[in-house]
């Protein structure tokens, strides 16, 4: 068993203000508890490297791509949407977002029982083929996803978004693609207002009410996830990792725990080991309460490990 850990210290330089939740803090409180944790010193710690635009379109239009690239500041700041600002840091920084999963699924495709967690900003599950939305410029997860599918040549991988905003970016991105088995979880009605109404044989979304206690949250995972996952049996497992369901989020209303993060892992670990030699990629999204963000990433790899 080994977890590789990527990032960038570009990831901390693209900012949307001090007072934005989703800021460049978020990867020190990660830091910062796994130096705590003690866990820093059993996992590798890798530099990612940055996405190509022939990556970046695998999963986004190419006007999209090329339109984002021309958009990019080179001083102050433009919203790209009422949540997405973007600024001359932006783009380097979600060019090595991207690139990290791709790298982690080089790092876990390339040996066996081997796990990779992405601490990278800006997060993408909600960046659409053609859309930047939610904070999100590329969607990270889809990218690592069509590169899996591509470079090696997989027919089944399973997508696992446990943030508490619905993945409609990922599910747009993945609607008519069977080679794909994506599960979210999302509190609904809440931005961004979608996904209580897919109907699909390869996307399972979980809309849950406000106020969702951990084993509500449990019992329809294992009722639904679980064995469609164990049914599809992936080569593959991804997991866009939001953080922001724990109680301590103001973000939202789930009163979810560390310790459910950790149980989530070591389901989607043990899985992992009965179909796909235990390769797991975890790629960051939401998780706004520094403290809780933190504890919840080391739960949450100890639960893979």
């Amino acid at each position: 068993m080994a977890i590789t850990i990527f990032s960038h210290a570009i990831c901390r330089q693209h900012s949307a203000g001090d007072d934005h939740p989703e800021c460049p803090a978020r990867l020190d409180a990660i830091n910062d508890q796994l130096i705590r944790s003690g866990l820093d010193y059993v996992l590798q710690q890798k530099d990612a490297t940055p996405a190509s635009k022939a990556d970046l379109c695998r999963a986004h239009s190419t006007l999209y791509v090329s339109e984002l690239y021309a958009k990019a500041p080179i001083e102050g700041h433009i919203w790209l949407d009422p949540d997405t600002q973007m600024m001359n840091k932006t783009l380097q920084a979600a060019l090595y977002a991207a690139g990290s999963g791709i790298n982690a699924v080089d790092e876990v495709m390339q040996a066996s029982d081997k796990q990779a967690f992405c601490a990278i900003r800006p997060p993408g599950h909600h960046a659409t083929h053609e859309q930047a939305m939610g904070f999100c410029f590329f969607n990270n997860i889809a990218i690592a996803a069509e590169y899996a599918l591509n470079q090696y040549q997989l027919k089944r991988v399973a997508i696992v978004d446990f943030d508490v905003h619905h993945g409609n970016g990922t599910e747009d991105i993945f609607q008519h693609e069977p080679r794909v088995l994506f599960c979210s979880s999302f509190e609904y009605p809440l931005y961004p207002h979608t996904g209580f109404d897919t109907v699909s044989d390869h996307i399972i979304n979980l809309p849950l009410p406000g106020g969702c206690k951990a084993s509500h949250w449990r019992a329809e995972v294992s009722r639904t996830w679980l064995p469609a996952l164990d049914a599809f049996a992936p080569e593959l497992i991804l997991v866009s990792a939001g953080f922001d369901g724990h109680a301590e989020d103001d973000m939202a209303h789930f009163m979810l725990r560390e310790d459910d993060y950790q149980w989530l892992a070591t389901e989607l670990k043990t899985l992992a080991t009965k179909h796909c030699h235990g390769r797991v990629v975890a790629m960051l999204e939401g998780g706004y309460a520094l403290s809780a963000l933190g504890r919840s990433v080391v739960a949450f790899l100890k639960g893979l490990m």
